[in-house]
């Protein structure tokens, strides 16, 4: 028997038989903690917690990711340049293009080469074998 049904056994009084009796549990109260009620109202504060918390990560996400300088942002590079034109080949090696009018070979060769357009400008006199261009005329991209 273990050390509990023997101290209530001790208070038994003897008797020639002994006979199993229902003895009396001090009060327990069954129903410990918050009620339903006080749950239920813990559950919405935590429910409008994360909702709170999910809105701001969503708002730092997205203002970090509009100031983060890219493409699709028409953010700039190291050297200045928008990336757009950093990036993108408006006027291609073997291309053909069509001078318009109010073109020089220097505007021309900004679209070639943005970074340097020095070297893309000699590039040009070396194909068209002149200073100058006339619009319409029709230029290979060297």
């Amino acid at each position: 028997m273990s050390a509990l049904e023997e101290s209530y056994l001790e208070e038994i009084p003897e008797r020639e038989s002994v006979h199993l009796r229902v003895l009396s549990t001090p009060d327990v109260r069954w129903a410990s903690g918050p009620t339903l009620a006080q749950r239920r109202v813990r559950r919405e504060r935590l429910v409008a917690r994360r909702r709170r918390t999910l809105v701001g990560v969503a708002l730092v996400l997205a203002t970090v990711v509009l100031a983060w300088p890219g493409h699709a942002f028409g953010g700039t590079t190291g050297t200045g340049l928008s990336t757009d034109l950093a990036t993108s080949a408006v006027l291609a090696s073997g291309e053909t293009y069509v001078v318009q009018p109010g073109d020089t070979l220097s505007s021309i060769a900004v679209f070639v080469n943005p970074t340097d357009p020095q070297a893309a400008r000699r590039a040009l006199v070396r194909e068209v074998h002149s200073e100058v261009v006339v619009a319409g005329e029709h230029v290979v991209i060297p």
